[in-house]
Order: C-alpha cells, then structure tokens, then sequence
C-alpha cells in the first residue's frame, strides 16, 4: 500500500512538472529580447555622446613651423567654393600616369577616419583624431612640402566606429571651422591657429549625435558659422567673431542631426539654407527680416541614416538620396501667396534609379554624376549619368569592369578623379555622352578611401582611412 502511494504522488509530480512546462512554454517569447534593427546602429558604441567628459575646446597648442607660401589655390570647404564639387582653376592637370608625373609629393599618417583636408593660401587644413593622445586636433600642414606647422587641439574620448573623424574645415581670411566627432566646434585664427571660441553642441543643444558620429561639414556665411545641431535647436548661427549665438531655429518635431550638410539655396530671389535632418529636410530663412525661421517643411523623404547632402538643381529642384535601401527623391521648392511649399516630383528605390549611399552627387552640363550604392542591382557601384529632370532615367553608367565602391569623385579641368576603396585613382573624361577612363593607377595600398577630395593649385589631396598623400598633377 505504501509503494502503490509514492507510485501515484511519483506520477502526479511528473504531471504537474509537464503542465508548469507547458504553461511556460505558451507564455514564453523567444524574441522578447530581440531589438529592430536600424540601419548603421551595427556596433554602435553604447554612449556616443559621453556626455560625462569634461572637455575644454582648443586647450593644448603646438606650433612647429613658421611658412609663408605664394601659393594662392583655395579649396575652402566641403564641395569647394561655389558647393559643387567642381575645381574651376584655369591649371591643366594630367590625363594619364606617364612615368615622372602625378608623383606623391608627400604622405601623413593620420588617426583612423575619413576627415578629408580643406585647402587656403598653400595650407592645408584637417581635423584629425589622435588616437595615442585621445584627443581632436586641427593640424595645419604646407601644402608644398607637408611639413606640420601648427596644430590645435584637445583631449576627448572617442570609441573606434568605423573610424572617427569624417568632416572637413571651412575656411576663410579670418576662421577656421571644425566639427569633432562627438559634436564640439571649434574657431581658430587659420594663420596662427589662436583659438577664438568654442562649443559643445551636446551641451548646449542637447544634440544626439549620429550613428558614425559627426559627420556634418561646417559652414561659414558671411562671418557666421551655420551649424545644424538639432536637438532643442534645428539650425542655429554663431558670428565667428565673437563665439556669441546671433539666431536659432526652433527644433518643434525634435529631428536629429544626421551626416548631410547644410547647403545653401536661392528660391525665387530667397536665400535660404536647405538641411537633410534625421526626420525631414526644410528650408531655413537666410535674409534679415525672417533669418533662422523655417520656410518649408519635407517629410515624404526621411531615412534613418542619411550622409549625403542635398544637391541644389536648377528651377527650385533638389535632390536627396541615402543608402541602406531608401534610394532617392527629387523635390520641388516653389512660391505661391507668399509661402515655400515642397513637392515630389520623383521617388524611387536604389534599383529603380540613381541613388547613393555616402557621397553628394555632382551637377554639370545639364547633367547629375553619381557613383550608385551596393543595392543598385546590376549597376552597383558604378559611377551613372542621369537628367536632373528625370533622376529616374539613366542615361549610362561606368561599366561592371569600373565600379568604385564608396570612394568619393571629383571634377576639374574637364575630367573625373575618382578614388576607389582601395586607394585606386581612376582618370575619365567628363562627358554626357557616356564614360571614358583615360588611366588609372593605385596611389594608396590601404582600405576605406572614402574622405571627399581637394583639389588646388594643381595638387589633388586624397585620403584612406589612416593616411593622407599629396600628388601633384599639374599637367
């Protein structure tokens, strides 16, 4: 009677311990820990901001070397001068790699990145990161020789993310711009490298600082600095003078600072700037009697990541893409009973038309230039030509023998230089009627070439990701 009881509380427990089983396993999500993935969040460190770091802007200097050079090229911003990416110098520069030109003038280590050089009166300008030191560094170099003559520069921690630095300066007779990976701007004298002011846009604005950290390229319009923090302010203007906030715009629906650019537009005799934030593009006034309020909102275009910049067309038309699938759209800016409204004119996947992941695209002749991303289907990678009316149609592409990954390309003195990933320059003629290499040559034996190029005083400056040369391509 005994062994006949524990038999059946043996198996009342064996029931009781497959219904708990059974009750865990219909209440049990196997995803529940699972989180969306968003494009460009892979390896994200976990604090970008480090908002705990005491930071004191442009504390440490160093100067090196006095020069004086006579060397009067300018290449003094993202896109150059006019923001076109178009080096209008009346220099002719080389078709080929004959033996004896396009020789490395000279060549700089740098800290892991894709910061690419600004160039000023045979200076050249770059914010750099310096990993041993852990700090941001304006460094000034010859353009002649690549001598370092000064830098400025101060400690802050940046975790590795696919490198760190990715801006270039801007500058001018009186300033020179920098934005650091985590989001501080810095103002400097460009010829004794003094500092002037600084600012920590995390701080002040409570930025969010992208997934690849800053990727924003400064602006300096007539002696203000127009930076794009979002945050508790979309756009705001600091004179450069004087470090002091002369306007801010509101930031109502809380968009985020993305990796584009702000560049400037003019609507039906408005100036305005035009900014691809995380949430949406708009329009912000540039004139006196509205400056800093926004004039239009766009909302039909609004990917998570986003690193190009707007390419301002003719007749009030722009042109905005990103990559990890978003593709492209071309917008409309008119003017009607006194108000900016915005209007899609062409939207479209990367298969269905030109797109590109990381680099602005190029307007001449009439014509849009741009090096499709990895998602175009066939035409991966491959530089295509298209009509700024109809973004949709390519008109033709650089071949499956010529793709360049997303190395940047720039034009000048009626040619394409094109740097691939791996360091390759590629020389092609500029024409609408299709694509023609005229050499191509491998400068670089490393990986990730992908900072923008400069080009003046015929010197092309390009980068990988922990190395800068200088080649001389006058012709």
């Amino acid at each position: 009677m005994l062994s006949f009881s524990k038999e059946k509380y043996l198996l009342l427990a064996v029931i009781l311990a497959g219904l708990m089983l059974v009750f865990f396993w219909m209440i049990y999500n196997p995803v529940g820990n699972f989180k969306k993935s968003i494009p460009g969040m892979d390896n994200r460190p976990d604090s970008l901001a480090e908002s705990s770091q005491v930071v004191v802007i442009g504390e440490k200097f160093q100067r090196f070397s006095n020069e004086e050079s006579p060397l009067r090229g300018k290449w003094s911003r993202f896109r150059g001068s006019d923001f076109d990416n178009i080096n209008k110098e009346n220099i002719p520069l080389i078709d080929g790699f004959s033996e004896g030109n396009a020789q490395i003038k000279w060549k700089v280590d740098l800290g892991e990145g894709h910061a690419a050089p600004a160039i000023y009166n045979g200076k050249v300008y770059l914010l750099d990161y310096l990993e041993n030191e852990k700090a941001d560094a304006l460094r000034c170099f010859s353009l002649e020789t690549g001598e370092e003559l000064w830098r400025r520069s101060y400690s802050v921690h940046v975790k590795r993310n696919h490198g760190m630095s990715r801006t270039v300066p801007v500058v001018t007779d009186d300033f020179v711009l920098t934005i650091g990976p985590l989001g501080h701007v810095m103002c400097c004298n460009p010829v004794s490298g003094d500092l002037i002011w600084g600012l920590d846009m995390v701080k002040t604005y409570d930025t969010e600082i992208p997934f690849w950290y800053t990727g924003q390229c400064p602006l300096i319009d007539s002696g203000m600095a127009i930076l794009a923090p979002g945050g508790s302010s979309l756009v705001v203007a600091v004179d450069c003078a004087t470090g002091k906030v002369v306007w801010e715009t509101p930031n109502p629906d809380r968009w985020q600072m993305s990796h584009s650019s702000i560049m400037p537009m003019t609507c039906n005799g408005k100036k305005m700037y035009v900014y691809a934030a995380v949430g949406g593009i708009c329009g912000v006034s540039a004139t006196e009697e509205d400056v800093g309020s926004i004039l239009w909102k766009f909302t039909d275009f609004a990917p998570n990541v986003v690193a190009p910049s707007p390419l301002i067309l003719p007749d009030g038309n722009i042109f905005m893409t990103a990559g990890y699938g978003a593709g492209s759209v071309l917008f409309h800016v008119t003017q009607m009973a006194g108000k900016f409204h915005a209007t899609v004119v062409q939207q479209f996947k990367p298969k269905e038309g030109v797109a590109s992941e990381q680099q602005t695209a190029i307007y001449w002749n009439q014509h849009m230039f741009i090096i499709l991303p990895k998602d175009a289907g066939m035409n991966r990678n491959q530089l295509a030509c298209c009509r700024p009316v109809d973004v949709q149609n390519i008109l033709w592409t650089s071949g499956k023998k010529d793709r360049f990954g997303l190395g940047p390309y720039i034009l000048a003195d009626g040619k394409f230089f094109i740097v691939s990933d791996d360091g390759t320059l590629t020389i092609a003629r500029a024409s609408v009627s299709g694509f023609e290499v005229l050499d191509k040559k491998r400068i670089i034996e490393g990986q990730d070439a992908w900072g923008p190029i400069a080009i003046a005083d015929g010197r092309l400056l390009m980068r990988d990701s922990k190395q800068m040369v200088c080649l001389d391509i006058h012709k």
